[in-house]
């Protein structure tokens, strides 16, 4: 692989060890700061709000000034969301610490591109493995973030939290480093006069539903239940350090697959690996409704990682069948704006589910998405085995 596949992998990595380190505490914190229990996970959904709203405006600023430069501004906004959290907690702000989740969001919409951009450093042969491999990066996210949760929680002993976010400032810093490395082609004018057919077109191809469908109830389904899960925790009294192992092993599910995944869609097809990922969604409610050990949250956590992987990996790489290279930006963005519209709901939603209604409800209200998910599949495959008899 070409070096800045290397160094997008170690981006990511950096991005999701923010991200993992945030779901660790994040909940916890707005526990602590919410004037309305029902709130607790509204600094959460903010996160993902902002991804959602920043993902159209990050493509298409990065179509005109090149990926990099976005990628480096994205790295600016998420120190300020860190130096803004850490004031928050130590004034025990709740409306400032959902200021610098919007921020950290905001560098998530950047940052969720660098899967694509592997792509345009590779040819089509190896997108795949260049999406695989760049996602595999979460790896060292699944060691560091959650631990460096637990262990800053030691820094300041009058803030239990505050540590974590002195801890986001170096990582945003070696993030922007790393991204300052980056050689990557600058936008050119082709790329942003010639065009391409209109986005509604493209959205209406059966491949970019299926794609979509896929990412979004993947994900969908796998922040539901994840954000939820320090709660659970919370309230069947187990401590910080089990919950950052329970996130450790999630996040680890979530992105070692990244390493086979990509030779798995080449050797066996996107259609079976979707499936496979939507049967481990199912595996993993059976799971969380049998109990709450650690043992249930880290097996059922498990299987929903893997959930995630194989749906989204292969609903990224389905997606890359919509478009032509002049079309990448708008599509790219309308995929992200959907996705993240499902997460932000969904990350909305779980702090008053579960406060109304418990733990089991949670795992039981994303049946739906996975049952929809694996009619989508189904059309898809027989679509390509059989093209006649999916029309009819």
């Amino acid at each position: 692989m070409p070096l800045s596949v290397y160094l997008l992998s170690f981006c990511t990595a950096t991005a999701f060890t923010c991200a993992s380190l945030l779901i660790t505490i994040s909940a916890l914190i707005g526990f602590d700061l919410a004037p309305v229990k029902t709130l607790t996970t509204l600094p959460m959904a903010l996160q993902f709000l902002a991804v959602m709203t920043c993902s159209i405006p990050a493509s298409l600023l990065m179509a005109r000034v090149g990926r990099r430069n976005g990628f480096m501004l994205a790295a600016v906004i998420g120190i300020t969301g860190a130096v803004l959290a850490l004031w928050a907690i130590t004034h025990r702000s709740f409306s400032v610490f959902c200021i610098a989740t919007f921020c950290f969001g905001a560098f998530t919409a950047f940052a969720n591109y660098y899967r694509f951009t592997a792509i345009e450093t590779v040819d089509a042969k190896r997108k795949n493995r260049a999406i695989s491999f760049v996602m595999a990066g979460g790896v060292l996210a699944a060691f560091i973030g959650p631990n460096l949760a637990n262990w800053s929680q030691h820094v300041f002993s009058s803030q239990q939290y505050a540590g974590a976010f002195v801890v986001l400032i170096v990582v945003y810093l070696l993030n922007l480093i790393a991204i300052s490395q980056l050689r990557l082609p600058a936008a050119t004018t082709n790329q942003t006069t010639v065009k391409g057919r209109s986005i509604w077109k493209i959205m209406l191809q059966p491949v970019f539903i299926v794609a979509v469908i896929c990412e979004m109830f993947g994900y969908g389904t796998m922040n539901l239940i994840m954000t939820s899960t320090p709660l659970a925790m919370h309230a069947a009294e187990h401590n910080l350090a089990s919950t950052a192992l329970v996130i450790q092993w999630h996040v680890l599910a979530m992105f070692a697959p990244s390493f086979f995944t990509g030779h798995l869609i080449d050797r066996l097809g996107l259609t079976p690996v979707l499936a496979i990922g939507v049967l481990m969604g199912f595996l993993s409610v059976f799971i969380n409704l049998s109990g709450t050990s650690v043992a249930h949250f880290v097996t059922g956590l498990i299987t929903l990682g893997l959930c995630w992987n194989f749906m989204f990996v292969g609903g990224t790489t389905l997606l890359t069948e919509a478009y032509k290279p002049e079309e990448k930006s708008a599509t790219q963005a309308a995929n992200d704006f959907l996705v993240f519209s499902t997460v932000t709901v969904t990350a909305l939603c779980a702090g008053g589910i579960h406060h109304l209604f418990g733990w089991q409800i949670i795992n039981l209200s994303v049946l739906p998405l996975l049952v929809m998910a694996t009619f989508a599949i189904a059309w898809l495959h027989r679509a390509r085995v059989s093209p006649k008899a999916a029309n009819a």
